[in-house]
C-alpha cells in the first residue's frame, strides 16, 4: 500500500479550522471528520459564524475550505477515517462527479435554495444524503449520520472457521478484546481525583477533540449530569471513547480512565437496581449497524462461535429504529447492514447491562446499555427481504469464554503484575509498545515514592523505555540507578535484579560491547539456573538474549543453540499463541537470514507473524517488526516487489498508530529506501531516505544512532549515483556521530570505515581507501571472533583494492582469507561464499589464468543456483563474470551465451532503466566489438547509454563509460571524428566528476590518444598518452599492469615515428612489469615480446627480433587454439625474419 499522504495544515479560528495550503499530519481522536466547503466564505459575516456554531454543537473541529481542489485533495489524502461534507448548492453539481467514489467520504449534505431540492441530477450520486434550505435542518440528519458512523465502527472480535480449522476451537476471541479487557480491569482498579477531569479536558483542548464549548461544559458540569447522560449526549465523548478503544490509543484511554470507571459503575448500579424487574425472563434487544465486508465474511463463518463488542454497547428495544440504522449502513457500497437480534437471559453472569431510558440524554430512546466486553454466541444469519446488503443476525448473551485466550489473558495479566493499578498500567503500556506514555507514568511514580524497592522497579522500567527508544546511554544510567537501590534492598537472586542484569546486557549488545553484554547475560542466567525450574520462561528469555548476542558476534552455531533452547522452554511453558513464542521465531528468522538460509528465515518470520496477528492488537509495533523482517529477507533474495509490499504494510500500520515523527516510521522509510536502492531506483531511494532523515532530525538528539544510519544510507545512494563528494559528506556525518556515541572499537564504526574505503576506492584514491579498510579491519580483529563474517567482508574489500592496484598476489591472499573465514562461519551454500569465489575468479581473470577464473565463477554460480530464486539478479552477476572470462579467452559465442542469460534474468526482474541492465548491454557490445560486428556493438552500446541517461545523473562516471564504448566502435570503424567526439564527451564527464588523478581519466586520455594514433597524428597521440602515463605514475604501484600497457602503447608510437631507442626503452619497461606481475604464459607477455621483436625488425637486428617473436609464439601456442589467427600471423612473421638472416 502507498505511504499515507500528510494531511493539510490548519490554523485555529475559534470554532473552525481553515485551510491555508501547507501540510502536516494531525492526531485524530475521533471516528470522523466534518468538512465545510464554501467558496464564498466570509469569516467576518455574522451568519457564517452562527452557522459554524450550530454545526460545532454536533462535533469538534470543522475543516473549512474555500477552494474545491484543496478540499478534494484533503478528502483523498485522509485515510482510515470517515468524512462528512457540507457544501453550498453553488458548488455541489460540479464537485459530486469528482468525489462520489472516495471511499472515506460517508455523506454529502447540501445547503441549498429551494430551486434544486427536486432536481434530477442529485439522484445520480449515492453519497448525497440530504438537501436542506437552512442549517438547522441539516444538523439533525448530520447528527444521525455521525452516530451511525460511530456505531458501525465499534470494535468487535470474532473467529472464523477457516482460521481455527475446526469447530472444537471456536471459542477464541481476538487480541483487541484481551488488551481492552485488561485496560478495563486496571482502570476500574485505580482511584481518581477531581484533577482527572481537568487533565482530560486539557488533553482534549490540546488535541482539538470536540468544540471548546463542549469541552468547557464537560469540565464545569461533569458532576451535574450522570456518566450515562454524557455518554449518550451529542458531544465528543461517545466518538472519542469508541475511537480510542478500537485503535488502542493508550493516551486517550488513560485520560478517559475516570470516565470509563464512572460509566461502568453507573451501569453496574442500575443493573443491580433493575435485575428484579426482569423476573428471570429472557428478553430481546436490537442493534442496527454496518460491518465491513471483510468482517461480515468472518461473521458468516463464526456461526456457533463467539462475538464480542469491545466497547460499551448501545442496544434498543425498538426493532424498527434499529432496522433503519442497519438499512442506512447497507446503502454504503463497502458495508453490510446488520440487524443484530440479541437474546438476553438475565440469569447469565456476564458484563452488567441496564436500561438507561430515565438517565439518558435522549430519554425518548428506549436504550439498553452494556458495559465493555459483552460476549455473545452467534446464531442464525439470514438476508432481510432478499437484500444481499442487509442481514438479520441472532446473538445470545453468554458467559462462555475461550480457554486458550483465557490462559493467554491470565498470563499477560500476570505480566502486567500485581501491586497498584498504576504499576500494572505501566507494565501494560510497555507490553503494547506505548513507550512515551509509559515514561511519563514511571517518572510520575518515581517522584511520588520514597521506597527503595519501588525506586528499583521504576528505574528499571525507565531503562527499558529508553532502551526501546534507542537512547542507550540513558538506559544504562537508569538501570544502574535501579541496581544501586535494588542491591541495597533485595537479595542477589531477586528476580528484579536478574531482570536488570539482562536488560543491561541487552543495551551493551546494542552498543556493540559484546564482552560486557555477555558478562551481564551470564550473570542473569547463572542466578536463574540456580533458582528457577528448568522450564521457567525467564530462562528462555536469557537464552534468547544470549542467542541474539552470538548472532551479532557472528557465532551462528552458538546463536542457534541458544535460540532453540529458548524456544523449547517456551513451547513447554507458555500457551501456543503467546507473544514470546513469536519473539523466538522472529529471532531464529533473523539468524537464518544472517546465515543466508533465506527459506528457513521466511518460515520462521511467518510463524512469528501468525502468532502476533492472533494475539496482539492490530496496531502493535511487533506486527510492523514482523512485516519489516519479512521484507528484509525478500530484499536479500532479490524479491524486491515482495520486499516493498512487506515494508509498506509495516509503514501503513505505523502511520495509523504512531506519531508522525516516531523513530519506527523512520526505520520503515529507510527499509523502503534500501529496496529502491537495490532496485537501482536511486531517486526514489533518496526520497525515502530523506523523509526518514527529516523525521529523525526534528525528533532525535543530533548524535542519535538512527541519524547515523540515515546519513550512511544517503551516502550509499549518492555513491551509487556517482556523486562522490556528496556521498563523502554524508559518510563523514555518519562517522562523526558514531565516533561521538559509540566505543572506539564498535563494529558499526568498522562498517562506516569500510563504506568510506569503498568510496575512495571508486574515486581512485587507493592509499586513502586502504587506510580506511585497515581501520575497519583493526576494529574487527580487536572486537570480533577470528571467524566473524564481518572480517571476511573487510578482507574482500582489501582484496578488491589490491586487484584494482594490480597487486594480484595480495589480492588473492586477501580474498582467500575471506573465503577461509566464510567456510568456517557460514553454511556451505551461503551467498557470501559465492561473492568470495567471484572475487577470486576476477583476480585470476585479470592474471590471465582463465581456467582458474572459470572454476571460481562456476563455484559461485553453483551456490547461487542452489540457494536463490532462479530469476535473482545475483545469478545474472555470475553469468556476467563467466562471460567476461570467455571474452578474454576469445570464446565469443560462449561469452554471448552467458551475457544473454544475464540479460534475460535482468529484463524479467529489474526495471527497464536499472543500471545493471546497462552494464549487461555494454558487455554484449564489447563482444560484438571484438568480433568486428560493429553495427551490433553500436546497437548494444547505445542501449546501455539510453538506460544510463534515464537512470543516472548527467555527470555519472558510467555515462562516460558508455560514451567511451561508442567512441571505440567508431574508432574501429575508422570514423575518427565521431570517435573523438564521444571520447571527448567521456573525458568531459570524468574531469567534472572524478579526482584529477583518477585512473578513468587516464583511460580517457589513452583512448583519445589512440584515435590520434590511428589518424597518424603521432605528436597529439603522444601528448595524450603521456597525460595518461603521468596520472598512472602518480597513483599506481610501479609494477601495475596499466603502467605496462601505457609504456607499451607509447613504445609503439615511437616505433612508428622511427625513434627506435625510445621505442625499445618503453617496450622494455612494459615487458619488465609483465614479467614481474603476470604468469609466464599470460597473453600480455606474448604481446610485449612481439612488440620488442618488431622494433628490432625495424632496426635491422633480425636475430634479436627472431628471439622475441619465438618467445611470443611459444606463449600463444600454449594458451590459444592452434587455429587462432594470431598464431598464424606470428608464424608468418618468423618465416620472413628467417629469410632476412
Amino acid at each position: 500500500m502507498k505511504a499515507r499522504h500528510p494531511m493539510k495544515k490548519f490554523k485555529s479560528y475559534e470554532t473552525a479550522v481553515i485551510s491555508n495550503g501547507s501540510e502536516r499530519r494531525r492526531h485524530i481522536l475521533q471516528d470522523y471528520l466534518l468538512i465545510w466547503l464554501d467558496e464564498y466564505m466570509d469569516e467576518s459575516n455574522q451568519d457564517y459564524t452562527n452557522t459554524l456554531k450550530q454545526i460545532q454543537a454536533i462535533t469538534g473541529n470543522i475543516n473549512v475550505f474555500q477552494q474545491r481542489d484543496e478540499c478534494i485533495k484533503f478528502l483523498r489524502d485522509t485515510q482510515n477515517i470517515k468524512c462528512f461534507l457540507v457544501i453550498k448548492d453553488s458548488m455541489a453539481q460540479q464537485i459530486m462527479p469528482l468525489i462520489n467514489d472516495i471511499p472515506q467520504l460517508d455523506g454529502v449534505y447540501i445547503l441549498s435554495g429551494i430551486e434544486i431540492l427536486h432536481e434530477e441530477w442529485t439522484k445520480k450520486w449515492n453519497k448525497i444524503k440530504s438537501i436542506h434550505i437552512t442549517i438547522n435542518d441539516i444538523c439533525q440528519p448530520l447528527r444521525l449520520g455521525i452516530k451511525r458512523c460511530s456505531q458501525d465502527l465499534i470494535a468487535v472480535s470474532f473467529v472464523t472457521m477457516n482460521e481455527m480449522g475446526s469447530t472444537d476451537n471456536l471459542n477464541q476471541l481476538e487480541p483487541t478484546f484481551m488488551y481492552t479487557q485488561i485496560f478495563k480491569e486496571i482502570l476500574l482498579d485505580l482511584g481518581y481525583s477531581k484533577q482527572a477531569i481537568t487533565d482530560f479536558t486539557t488533553y482534549c483542548r490540546q488535541n482539538n477533540s470536540g468544540s471548546l464549548t463542549n469541552i468547557d461544559r464537560f469540565e464545569k458540569e461533569y458532576h451535574i449530569h450522570s456518566p450515562v447522560w454524557w455518554y449518550t449526549s451529542p458531544t465528543f465523548i461517545y466518538s472519542m471513547l469508541n475511537y480510542a478503544l478500537r485503535s488502542m490509543e493508550g493516551d486517550t484511554i488513560i485520560n478517559m480512565g475516570f470516565f470509563i470507571h464512572d460509566l461502568h459503575q453507573q451501569i453496574q448500579q442500575l443493573h443491580q437496581q433493575q435485575l428484579s424487574s426482569y423476573h428471570d425472563m429472557p428478553f430481546i434487544v436490537y442493534r442496527g449497524q454496518g460491518l465491513s465486508k471483510a468482517n461480515f465474511e468472518k461473521l458468516q463463518k463464526t456461526k456457533g462461535g463467539l462475538m464480542s463488542f469491545n466497547n460499551f454497547l448501545s442496544t434498543s428495544k425498538a426493532r424498527q429504529i434499529s432496522l433503519e440504522y442497519a438499512y442506512a449502513a447497507s446503502q454504503s457500497t463497502d458495508m453490510i447492514g446488520i440487524l443484530f437480534v440479541m437474546s438476553i437471559d438475565p440469569n447469565v453472569e456476564s458484563v452488567p447491562f441496564a436500561s438507561v431510558k430515565d438517565v439518558s440524554y435522549f430519554q425518548e430512546e428506549d436504550e439498553l446499555l452494556f458495559s465493555m466486553h459483552a460476549v455473545f454466541r452467534v446464531g442464525t444469519i439470514q438476508q432481510i427481504s432478499n437484500n444481499n446488503q442487509l442481514y438479520h443476525v441472532e446473538l445470545q448473551l453468554t458467559s462462555d469464554d475461550d480457554k486458550p485466550l483465557r490462559i493467554l489473558t491470565n498470563r499477560i495479566r500476570e505480566e502486567a503484575g500485581g501491586g497498584t493499578g498504576w504499576h500494572r498500567l505501566g507494565n501494560l503500556l510497555l507490553t503494547i509498545g506505548q513507550f512515551n506514555k509509559a515514561e511519563q507514568l514511571y517518572n510520575m511514580l518515581l517522584e511520588q515514592t520514597s521506597a527503595d524497592d519501588e525506586k528499583t522497579l521504576y528505574y528499571n522500567r525507565l531503562g527499558l523505555v529508553h532502551s526501546n527508544q534507542g537512547d542507550y546511554a540513558k538506559a544504562i544510567s537508569y538501570y544502574e540507578q535501579g541496581l544501586e537501590f535494588g542491591e541495597k534492598t533485595h537479595p542477589s537472586s531477586h528476580p528484579l535484579l536478574v531482570t536488570t542484569y539482562s536488560h543491561i546486557g541487552s543495551v551493551y549488545n546494542n552498543m556493540g560491547e559484546y564482552s560486557k553484554a555477555l558478562s551481564f547475560y551470564e550473570k542473569a542466567l547463572k542466578i536463574q539456573e540456580q533458582t528457577l525450574p528448568l522450564d521457567h520462561p525467564d530462562l528462555a528469555t536469557s537464552y534468547n538474549n544470549i542467542g541474539m548476542l552470538y548472532d551479532d558476534m557472528g557465532d551462528y552455531s552458538k546463536a542457534l543453540t541458544s535460540h532453540e533452547k529458548a524456544l523449547e522452554i517456551r513451547l513447554k511453558a507458555l500457551p501456543s499463541n503467546h507473544p514470546d513464542l513469536a519473539t523466538s521465531y522472529s529471532n531464529i528468522g533473523m539468524l537464518y537470514d544472517d546465515m543466508g538460509e533465506y527459506s528457513k528465515a521466511l518460515v520462521s518470520h511467518e510463524k512469528s507473524l501468525e502468532i502476533r496477528e492472533k494475539t496482539l492488537p492490530s496496531n502493535h509495533p511487533d506486527l510492523a517488526t514482523s512485516y519489516n523482517n519479512i521484507g528484509l529477507v525478500n530484499n536479500h533474495i532479490g524479491e524486491h516487489s515482495k520486499a516493498l509490499s512487506s515494508h509498506e504494510k509495516a509503514l501503513e500500520l505505523q502511520e495509523k498508530t504512531l506519531p508522525s515523527n516516531h523513530p519506527s516510521l523512520a526505520t520503515s522509510y529507510n527499509n523502503i529506501g534500501n529496496v529502491y536502492n537495490n532496485m537501482g531506483e536511486y531517486s526514489k531511494a533518496l526520497l525515502f531516505y530523506e523523509t526518514s532523515l527529516k523525521m529523525e532530525e526534528t525528533t532525535l538528539p543530533s548524535n542519535h544512532p538512527l541519524l547515523a544510519t540515515s546519513y550512511n544510507n544517503i551516502g550509499n545512494v549518492y555513491h551509487n549515483m556517482g556523486e562522490y563528494s556528496k556521498a563523502l559528506s554524508f559518510y563523514e556525518k555518519d562517522i562523526a556521530i558514531c565516533q561521538k556515541t559509540l566505543p572506539s572499537n564498535h563494529p558499526d564504526l568498522a562498517s562506516s570505515y569500510n563504506n568510506i574505503g569503498k568510496l575512495y576506492n571508486h574515486m581512485g584514491e587507493y592509499a586513502k581507501a586502504l587506510s580506511f579498510y585497515e581501520k575497519a579491519l583493526e576494529i574487527q580483529e580487536n572486537t570480533l571472533p577470528s571467524d566473524h563474517p564481518d572480517l571476511a567482508t573487510s578482507y574482500n574489500n582489501i582484496g578488491m583494492l589490491y586487484d584494482d592496484l594490480g597487486d594480484y598476489s595480495k589480492a588473492l591472499a586477501s580474498h582467500e582469507k575471506s573465503l577461509e573465514i566464510q567456510e568456517k562461519a557460514l553454511p556451505s551454500n551461503h551467498p557470501d561464499l559465492a561473492t568470495s569465489y567471484n572475487n577470486i575468479g576476477n583476480v585470476h581473470n585479470n592474471m590471465g589464468e582463465y581456467s582458474k577464473a572459470l572454476s571460481s565463477h562456476e563455484k559461485a554460480l553453483e551456490i547461487r543456483e542452489e540457494t536463490l530464486p532462479l530469476n535473482l539478479p545475483a545469478l545474472a552477476t555470475s553469468y556476467s563474470h563467466i562471460g567476461s572470462v570467455c571474452v578474454n579467452m576469445e570464446e565469443h559465442s560462449k561469452a554471448l551465451s552467458f551475457y544473454e542469460k544475464a540479460i534475460e534474468i535482468q529484463e524479467k526482474t529489474l526495471s527497464s532503466d536499472h543500471p545493471s541492465l546497462a552494464a549487461s548491454y555494454g558487455n554484449i557490445g564489447v563482444v560484438y566489438d571484438e568480433m568486428e560486428d560493429y553495427s551490433k556493438a553500436l546497437s548494444f552500446y547505445e542501449k546501455a547509454l539510453e538506460v544510463r541517461v534515464k537512470a543516472l545523473p548527467s555527470n555519472h562516471p558510467l555515462l562516460a563509460t558508455s560514451y567511451s564504448h561508442i567512441g571505440s566502435v567508431y574508432d574501429n570503424m575508422e570514423e575518427y571524428s565521431k570517435a573523438l567526439s564521444f571520447y571527448e564527451k567521456a573525458l568531459e564527464i570524468r574531469v567534472k566528476a572524478l579526482p584529477s588523478n583518477h585512473s578513468d581519466l587516464a583511460t580517457s586520455y589513452n583512448t583519445i590518444g589512440s584515435v590520434y594514433d590511428d589518424m597518424m597524428e603521432y605528436s597529439k597521440a603522444l601528448s595524450f598518452y603521456e597525460k595518461a602515463l603521468e596520472i598512472q605514475e602518480k597513483t599506481l604501484p610501479s609494477d601495475h599492469p596499466d603502467l605496462a600497457a601505457s609504456y607499451g602503447t607509447i613504445g609503439l608510437v615511437y616505433n612508428k615515428i622511427g625513434e627506435y631507442s625510445k621505442a625499445l626503452l618503453f617496450q622494455e619497461k612494459d615487458l619488465d612489469i609483465c614479467q614481474k606481475t603476470l604468469p609466464s604464459n599470460h597473453p600480455d607477455l606474448a604481446n610485449s615480446y612481439g612488440a620488442i621483436g618488431n622494433v628490432y625488425i625495424n632496426m635491422g637486428e633480425y636475430s634479436k627480433a627472431l628471439s622475441y617473436h619465438e618467445r611470443a609464439l611459444s606463449i600463444k601456442q600454449r594458451t590459444l587454439p592452434p587455429t587462432h589467427p594470431s598464431i598464424k600471423g606470428l608464424e608468418e612473421c618468423i618465416e620472413l625474419i628467417k629469410k632476412k638472416l
